[in-house]
Protein backbone atom coordinates (compact mmCIF):
# COMPACT_ATOMS: atom_id res chain seq x y z
CA UNK A 1 0.00 0.00 0.00
CA UNK A 2 1.13 3.43 -0.87
CA UNK A 3 1.59 6.19 1.73
CA UNK A 4 -1.07 8.26 0.24
CA UNK A 5 -3.41 5.44 0.95
CA UNK A 6 -3.31 6.43 4.87
CA UNK A 7 -4.49 9.67 4.76
CA UNK A 8 -7.95 11.13 5.77
CA UNK A 9 -9.20 13.98 3.12
CA UNK A 10 -12.26 15.62 3.50
CA UNK A 11 -14.54 13.45 1.61
CA UNK A 12 -13.74 10.47 3.98
CA UNK A 13 -14.74 12.78 6.88
CA UNK A 14 -19.04 13.29 7.92
CA UNK A 15 -19.44 17.10 7.89
CA UNK A 16 -22.85 17.39 6.20
CA UNK A 17 -25.46 18.12 8.70
CA UNK A 18 -28.13 16.52 6.99
CA UNK A 19 -25.67 12.97 6.80
CA UNK A 20 -25.17 13.51 10.46
CA UNK A 21 -28.85 13.89 11.51
CA UNK A 22 -29.88 10.90 9.10
CA UNK A 23 -27.34 8.90 10.67
CA UNK A 24 -28.37 9.67 14.38
CA UNK A 25 -32.03 9.34 13.55
CA UNK A 26 -31.88 6.30 11.39
CA UNK A 27 -28.78 4.30 11.53
CA UNK A 28 -27.74 1.30 13.88
CA UNK A 29 -25.26 1.24 16.97
CA UNK A 30 -23.33 -1.44 18.37
CA UNK A 31 -20.19 -0.99 21.31
CA UNK A 32 -16.69 -2.20 20.75
CA UNK A 33 -15.48 -0.54 24.30
CA UNK A 34 -14.58 2.12 24.37
CA UNK A 35 -16.52 3.30 21.49
CA UNK A 36 -20.22 3.36 20.89
CA UNK A 37 -20.23 3.09 16.50
CA UNK A 38 -23.14 4.32 14.86
CA UNK A 39 -23.72 3.46 11.15
CA UNK A 40 -26.00 3.64 8.19
CA UNK A 41 -25.43 2.82 4.30
CA UNK A 42 -26.51 5.08 1.90
CA UNK A 43 -26.42 5.52 -1.66
CA UNK A 44 -22.75 6.45 -2.95
CA UNK A 45 -22.89 9.95 -4.18
CA UNK A 46 -19.59 9.79 -5.86
CA UNK A 47 -17.05 10.24 -3.14
CA UNK A 48 -15.14 8.42 -0.27
CA UNK A 49 -17.09 4.30 0.15
CA UNK A 50 -16.50 5.12 3.79
CA UNK A 51 -17.25 8.84 5.66
CA UNK A 52 -16.28 8.62 9.15
CA UNK A 53 -16.80 11.27 12.25
CA UNK A 54 -15.08 11.48 15.23
CA UNK A 55 -16.75 12.14 18.95
CA UNK A 56 -15.73 12.92 22.38
CA UNK A 57 -18.92 14.50 24.35
CA UNK A 58 -18.52 17.28 26.39
CA UNK A 59 -20.27 15.96 29.07
CA UNK A 60 -17.70 13.33 30.28
CA UNK A 61 -14.41 15.73 29.38
CA UNK A 62 -15.20 19.16 30.48
CA UNK A 63 -11.61 20.15 29.38
CA UNK A 64 -11.13 20.82 25.47
CA UNK A 65 -7.50 19.74 25.44
CA UNK A 66 -8.38 16.00 26.99
CA UNK A 67 -11.44 15.78 24.07
CA UNK A 68 -8.85 16.94 21.29
CA UNK A 69 -6.22 14.60 22.56
CA UNK A 70 -9.08 11.83 22.43
CA UNK A 71 -10.19 12.56 18.72
CA UNK A 72 -6.96 12.68 17.46
CA UNK A 73 -5.85 9.37 18.87
CA UNK A 74 -9.77 7.91 17.62
CA UNK A 75 -8.37 9.34 14.00
CA UNK A 76 -5.27 8.32 13.76
CA UNK A 77 -6.47 4.86 14.64
CA UNK A 78 -8.99 4.70 12.06
CA UNK A 79 -6.60 6.30 9.36
CA UNK A 80 -4.08 3.53 10.01
CA UNK A 81 -6.64 0.68 9.97
CA UNK A 82 -9.44 2.10 7.37
CA UNK A 83 -8.34 -0.37 4.54
CA UNK A 84 -9.38 -3.23 6.39
CA UNK A 85 -13.36 -1.69 5.66
CA UNK A 86 -13.06 0.21 2.92
CA UNK A 87 -12.23 -2.74 0.73
CA UNK A 88 -15.44 -4.38 1.63
CA UNK A 89 -17.82 -1.88 0.43
CA UNK A 90 -19.79 -2.64 -2.32
CA UNK A 91 -20.04 -0.14 -5.74
CA UNK A 92 -22.99 1.93 -5.42
CA UNK A 93 -23.15 2.27 -1.93
CA UNK A 94 -21.54 4.28 1.37
CA UNK A 95 -21.19 3.52 4.72
CA UNK A 96 -21.80 6.85 7.29
CA UNK A 97 -19.96 5.69 10.60
CA UNK A 98 -19.71 7.79 13.75
CA UNK A 99 -17.19 6.94 16.60
CA UNK A 100 -18.23 8.08 19.92
CA UNK A 101 -15.85 8.21 22.88
CA UNK A 102 -17.82 6.60 25.95
CA UNK A 103 -15.20 5.90 28.44
CA UNK A 104 -14.90 8.04 31.51
CA UNK A 105 -11.50 8.07 31.08
CA UNK A 106 -8.43 9.49 28.86
CA UNK A 107 -7.22 5.68 27.40
CA UNK A 108 -3.69 5.51 26.09
CA UNK A 109 -3.48 4.80 22.13
CA UNK A 110 -3.15 1.16 22.34
CA UNK A 111 -6.31 0.40 24.00
CA UNK A 112 -7.85 2.89 21.65
CA UNK A 113 -6.97 1.21 18.76
CA UNK A 114 -7.73 -1.99 19.89
CA UNK A 115 -11.39 -1.07 20.35
CA UNK A 116 -11.26 0.81 16.49
CA UNK A 117 -10.33 -2.77 15.44
CA UNK A 118 -12.69 -4.28 17.14
CA UNK A 119 -15.27 -1.67 15.71
CA UNK A 120 -13.96 -1.82 12.08
CA UNK A 121 -14.36 -5.50 12.60
CA UNK A 122 -18.19 -5.68 13.94
CA UNK A 123 -18.58 -3.59 10.83
CA UNK A 124 -17.15 -5.74 8.28
CA UNK A 125 -19.00 -8.56 9.83
CA UNK A 126 -22.63 -6.50 9.01
CA UNK A 127 -21.13 -7.01 5.67
CA UNK A 128 -20.50 -10.24 5.24
CA UNK A 129 -23.69 -10.66 6.58
CA UNK A 130 -25.45 -8.63 4.05
CA UNK A 131 -27.20 -6.54 6.02
CA UNK A 132 -26.35 -3.73 3.56
CA UNK A 133 -30.41 -2.46 2.88
CA UNK A 134 -30.89 -1.65 -1.27
CA UNK A 135 -33.81 0.70 -1.74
Amino acid sequence: MTSSGYTLKKDERLYLKKQIGALFEDGKAFLAHPLRVQYLWVDDDGGAPVAVLFSVPKKRFKRAVKRNLLRRRMREAYRLNKVRLQAQVPEGRKLLLALVYIDKEVLPYSQIEKGLLKALDKAAATLSKNEIPRE
